[in-house]
């Protein structure tokens, strides 16, 4: 009986700290200050967990590597996400170089992770890190024509990107 009373002791006591730490406004949430290393780990555990758990189910289309599906992921991609990710030759914006967490550069990134993932990051967003929900404007075959796109961006040169954008205007141009 008295471990169980001490037990319940300490987590209220535990659950009081918390709550006059949340009050106090101590913790600083600025994004020009970095999360400090627990509270990093905390919130990117949390974060790729949670993206794998729930993008486990989800397949793949066969066609990620059609010519025609990759140049509509990349109208998509240069459109909505290159300001904030940036591309081979294309810096980030300044409002993608002011995020935190700051975005990471799909150039380099998208090769470690599975087109489910992208692909459910792209459609979900994720909070509190300025990454949109674009499954509330695009169609899931749109989204999955950015994967496509995103899946090629590790191996790309700039001038494989520029050309992307001209072949993109003379269409448009059309």
């Amino acid at each position: 009986m008295k471990y169980a009373l001490r037990t319940i002791i300490v987590i209220a006591v535990l659950i009081v700290a918390f709550f006059i730490f949340l009050e106090s406004g101590v913790y600083n949430v600025s994004a020009m200050v970095p999360h400090n290393r627990l509270t990093l780990w905390v919130i990117n555990t949390l974060k790729d967990n949670s993206i794998e758990h729930r993008s486990k189910a989800l397949k793949a289309p066969n066609n990620l590597i059609d010519s025609s599906l990759i140049k509509l992921g990349f109208s998509h991609y240069n459109e909505m996400c290159v300001g904030c990710h940036g591309a081979p030759g294309i810096s980030k914006s300044e409002i993608g170089k002011g995020l935190y967490p700051h975005p990471p550069n799909l150039a380099h990134s998208a090769k470690e992770m599975p087109p489910s993932e992208l692909f459910w990051i792209t459609k979900n967003g994720i909070k509190l890190t300025g990454m949109p929900a674009f499954g509330k404007t695009h169609s899931d075959d749109k989204i999955w024509a950015i994967v496509a796109f995103m899946e090629q961006l590790p191996t790309m040169t700039k001038e494989q990107y520029q050309a992307f954008d001209r072949d993109t205007k003379d269409v448009n141009d059309e």
